[in-house]
């Protein structure tokens, strides 16, 4: 019994696995692969300094239990599509892929499914912040800033604090810490505020970091692990035989693979197609603003009604925000720029953020799914092909737990969580 046990086990281990895609969930994919004695190589198109994964409000959010495709949210898209500087906006286009979203993203937006979304949402969220906190217990990717001090959701008209403490009562109810505070008590916890605001939800549960500090650790440990980091190399095509991929065919090479990971963010429906697979995505371009100097700021905040992230990180404050849907592009839009940082003036007393630091704003574009669920899992056309990506606003804060799922997935363990509801062949 025991030979036939350690045959299955090294049957299983020691796989050539590819990752394609080098961001938070790609290298979150290759920390926990090659855990399991995995030969890991990671290929990204870009330089890995920049994207999604280092422009976000380094959120741990088991709050945002509300995907984004919900009620109304078509209506306020279409309603701000030729506002460019509104915090949703789509952009006109005729591309086919994008209505073909459009149109799933609509009938997605509604109570049903945010009702199937919310536990789903809720328990991926705590599993990852719980693999966050082991990686800073470790030590393993030195001391990097992870904090619980919860997150602010500052609002100034009553209708959206209304809209917010349903939610909490609903987050409250999946057995999430949170509640309602009083001017008072938010004086307190967050001084210097303007006195236009009405109050604030305090999520308690949640958690922030600093992104670009934990990719540059996360990338170093893997190169002293032994995982091949491929920069700047863009992968073209596959080889396979039957629904077996056998290899990846890149700008520089081609790598052979027992696994494949398509864990490309934006990226993922263009590679999709190549393997005869529509695995929807539109990039939702967000922006981020980085002060280094002292701010008002002392606990992450999303001021609600301009829809803006602010976190203090390490060394500096971040202001992020705004959902653009136009395509695989970088364009910085400063009208969107600008309404972050006019954002922030208006909800603190006496902060501007000046010219020079609105001109040295980034931008990074986040894989949204029409259903506002995250793909992860396998699909039945290719035997040894698992799917990662579709995250949206949460690919921050879902990396870890996502990246554990698929080593589980690839390793033949059972899996932390029913992956069923993130099923990458689902239909909208």
């Amino acid at each position: 019994m025991s030979y036939i046990y350690f045959y299955i086990q090294d049957a299983i281990m020691g796989k050539k696995v590819v990752v394609i895609g080098g961001g938070i969930v790609g290298l979150s994919c290759a920390y926990y692969l090659q855990k399991d004695g995995h030969q890991v190589t990671v290929i990204d198109k870009s330089d890995m300094k920049a994207g999604a994964s280092y422009v976000n409000a380094g959120y741990l959010t088991p709050s945002h239990i509300i995907p984004l495709a919900s009620p109304g949210m078509m209506a306020k898209g279409i309603k701000w599509m030729f506002n460019s500087s509104s915090p949703f906006y789509m952009k006109p286009r005729m591309d086919m892929d994008f209505i073909k979203w459009a149109w799933h993203f609509n009938t997605s937006s509604t109570k049903k499914n945010v009702e199937r979304a919310i536990p789903l949402i809720k328990d991926i969220n705590l599993l990852s912040k719980d693999l966050y906190t082991q990686w800073h217990q470790s030590g393993e990717l030195g001391d990097f800033q992870l904090e619980k001090k919860g997150l602010l959701m500052l609002y100034k008209n009553p209708k959206e604090g209304q809209h917010e403490r349903e939610v909490m009562i609903r987050a409250i109810d999946e057995g999430l810490e949170a509640r309602q505070l009083s001017l008072e008590e938010l004086s307190h916890l967050q001084p210097n505020l303007n006195r236009e605001i009405q109050g604030a939800i305090h999520y308690q549960c949640d958690a922030h970091t600093s992104p670009g500090e934990i990719m540059e650790r996360l990338i170093e440990y893997l190169k002293e692990k032994g995982v091949t980091i491929k920069s700047g190399t863009e992968v073209m095509n596959f080889n396979f035989e039957g629904d077996v991929l056998q290899g990846v065919i890149t700008s520089d090479n081609t790598f052979t693979a027992d696994e494949v990971v398509l864990a490309s963010g934006s990226w993922t429906q263009n590679l999709s197609k190549k393997l005869g697979l529509n695995i929807s995505v539109q990039p939702g371009k967000g922006y981020r603003i980085n002060v280094h100097r002292p701010t008002p700021v002392t606990l992450p905040a999303v001021l609600m009604e301009a829809k803006v992230a602010v976190t203090p990180m390490r060394g500096f404050t971040r202001f992020a925000g705004t959902m653009e849907l136009s395509g695989i592009n970088h364009k910085i839009r400063q009208e969107r720029v600008r309404a972050i940082a006019k954002a922030a003036a208006n909800y603190y007393n006496g902060l501007t953020i000046n010219n020079e630091e609105i001109s040295q704003a980034r931008c990074g574009l986040r894989p949204v799914s029409p259903d506002g669920l995250p793909y992860i899992g396998r699909t039945s056309k290719w035997n040894n092909l698992s799917i990662a990506t579709g995250h949206a606003m949460m690919g921050w804060s879902l990396g870890p737990a996502t990246g554990k799922l698929i080593a589980e997935i690839i390793s033949q363990r059972p899996t932390s969580m029913a992956l069923d509801g993130f099923n990458p062949e689902r239909r909208f």
